[in-house]
């Protein structure tokens, strides 16, 4: 059952390497890497909130952050969580007005590769696990 199970994991990774490298060009693949390691909190980032109209900028925010959302998505809010220690996080929400925008830059160099990828499993989203609950039945 268990070389089974390798097998089918080992053919649904091999398929997804085949689609996702087919027809990428080496900025896309180098991009999708930094991506990740952003979203793995592996990169250090600044995130700097400007009003428009006056032209100051309202905050900045710097650490090892991943950012979901911004322009585009259905409630024009970004989602920021940061890593602030080992095992230890913050979300904030910041929303975007009309006459406000915001900036990422990365502060350090990616060493990522413009030729692998990289496959990330969290144990939870592979192992099964079977919850038992039991009532007293008389």
């Amino acid at each position: 059952m268990k070389k089974k199970f390798k097998s089918i994991i080992m053919i649904v990774m091999t398929l997804i390497v085949t689609l996702t490298l087919t027809g990428c060009t080496s900025a896309e693949t180098v991009g999708y890497n930094i991506s990740r390691e952003s979203d793995e909190f592996k990169v250090k980032r600044r995130i700097t909130f400007i009003n428009l109209r006056t032209g100051d900028y309202l905050f900045t925010m710097t650490g090892l952050c991943s950012i979901q959302g911004g322009n585009g998505s259905l409630n024009d809010e970004l989602e920021v969580i940061c890593k602030t220690g080992e095992d230890k996080y913050q979300k904030h929400f910041l929303f975007l007005a009309q006459e406000t925008t915001y900036v990422v830059e990365q502060l350090d160099y990616s060493d990522v590769s413009r030729y692998d990828y990289e496959f990330v499993f969290r144990p939870e989203a592979i192992i099964p696990i079977e919850i038992k609950t039991e009532t007293s039945g008389n």
